[in-house]
């Protein structure tokens, strides 16, 4: 029987945040080699004695390398060749999560903005702006825009939040339209924002799952 070399497979975790209108990406400072001292994602190799499948795995990586639980985590794609990793044939499957809410304080987690990462380790750049085009491609006909807000927010966040991920301004009439259309929030009764002179009302997502619109927004 021929025995194949195995290849490195690894995990890796793009973690994207909305704050202060702009989208940030979480890194973490190489301690190993290689690359020891540089910038990478978050990531590690699949544990398989406990994590069933790679989505555990980049749960574990998550939680153990931030604290977060409960986030949003979709899979982007698997990046793989010869010589991304100077120790040999890799394979990494790449997971993108979104941060909800308050980010983690108590991590060595940095968050530096999606278009000027840096020089990060390995394929990480690359990695970086495709997660950054799958999140505005699927936001532009789906409700993954909202999983980058708190569980409660205004119209005008969430509004605010679809523009900022799709890089365009939106015409304020036609998205209340559009969200009632498809009714994918509701209101939180009794609750309104206080952050303004006026108090707005606060709505919620109906499901945590992703819902798609049936046209583009």
């Amino acid at each position: 029987m021929t025995i194949y070399p195995a290849p490195i497979l690894t995990v890796d975790v793009v973690l994207l945040e909305l704050r202060e209108e702009t989208l940030w990406v979480g890194i973490l400072q190489r301690g190993d080699a290689p690359y020891s001292g540089s910038n990478a994602l978050p990531g590690g190799f699949v544990h398989t004695d406990e994590d069933a499948n790679t989505e555990a795995t980049a749960l574990r990586i998550i939680r153990e390398k931030t604290g977060l639980n409960g986030v949003f985590c979709e899979q982007l794609g698997t990046f793989s060749s010869p010589d991304r990793d100077p120790r040999g044939w890799s394979a990494t499957v790449v997971y993108y999560a979104l941060v909800r809410g308050e980010r983690p304080t108590e991590t060595a987690l940095k968050w530096v903005p999606v278009d000027e990462p840096g020089d990060l380790a390995f394929d990480h750049n690359a990695i970086v702006a495709a997660a950054t085009d799958r999140l505005r491609a699927k936001g532009s006909w789906s409700n993954l825009p909202a999983f980058l807000l708190p569980p409660t927010f205004t119209y005008s966040e969430l509004r605010r939040t679809y523009e900022l991920v799709l890089g365009t301004n939106l015409n304020d009439s036609a998205f209340r339209r559009k969200m009632d259309e498809m009714n994918l929030i509701e209101p939180v009764v009794g609750q309104k924002s206080k952050a303004t002179a006026r108090p707005a009302q606060l709505f919620k997502l109906k499901s945590e799952a992703i819902c798609s619109l049936n046209r583009r927004i």
